[in-house]
């Protein structure tokens, strides 16, 4: 290759490169607006039903004594304070890796992705990448989970990737020093190693949310056939 073709060939990579991280510089603020939004609408729920609760408490207190004009503004000034400390609350820490071990597996994906999100900042941009790609793929995964019997050889593969050793092979990644992270040893470098092994764990998430969904796939496509047969042309079975 002459060296006008490799400068082309590196450019074409960077440019590639580029690409892919802003693509997932969108998807990943696509993600966070969503989480925001349901995160709001949350505590929105919370804030109703606390209001309501304290509402009929008050009416119900009214029935034997009565309130007045001290005790209405006392129920406004109790339903404001409730308002304000569930709307000003801090956002749940990130579980720890003890805590990923221990949750209950419908849970797993969800919390793992919270706890990936608390690591992210330490990776090197191409993990981070990854991380919001693993994000993706556990999103996907945690609908197929409602279903699965939790004492299942299956259910234990995914707590074992999920839930123990992705975090494990991030804390061993942070755990090296930043200065030798990118120093080749054995001829890869920490910074490659992490982002090798962070692109096998979103295959294989990927492969289980697409065997946990196999049956459901089975049935579209026989119910599928079924409809073609009966209904193509209009023609009756």
């Amino acid at each position: 290759m002459s060296e006008v073709d490799d400068q082309i060939a590196r450019a074409v990579s960077v440019m590639q490169r580029i690409s892919e991280e802003y693509r997932g510089h969108g998807e990943r603020k696509a993600r966070r607006a969503a989480k925001r939004a349901r995160s709001i609408g949350q505590r929105v729920a919370v804030i109703a039903a606390a209001d309501a609760a304290i509402l009929i408490a008050a009416a119900i207190f009214g029935l034997f004594v009565p309130l007045g004009i001290l005790g209405a503004v006392g129920v406004m000034l109790l339903m404001v304070a409730v308002t304000l400390a569930i709307a000003l609350a801090p956002a749940p820490a990130a579980p720890t890796e003890r805590k990923l071990r221990e949750v209950d597996l419908r849970a797993l994906p969800a919390q793992t992705e919270r706890w990936l999100e608390a690591q992210r900042p330490a990776l090197p941009a191409p993990a981070r990448t990854l991380v919001d790609r693993i994000g993706t793929r556990l999103e996907q995964l945690s609908p197929q989970l409602g279903q699965l019997d939790g004492q299942t050889e299956t259910a234990y593969e995914i707590r074992r990737l999920v839930g123990e050793q992705l975090p494990a092979f991030v804390n061993d990644y942070s755990r090296v020093p930043a200065t030798l992270r990118s120093q080749p040893r054995n001829g890869k470098t920490p910074d490659a190693e992490l982002v090798d092994g962070l692109k096998l764990i979103e295959r294989e998430i990927a492969e289980m949310t697409e065997r946990l969904a196999q049956g459901d796939l089975d049935s579209l496509s026989t119910r599928g056939r079924y409809l073609e047969l009966k209904y193509r042309d209009g023609g009756e079975a």
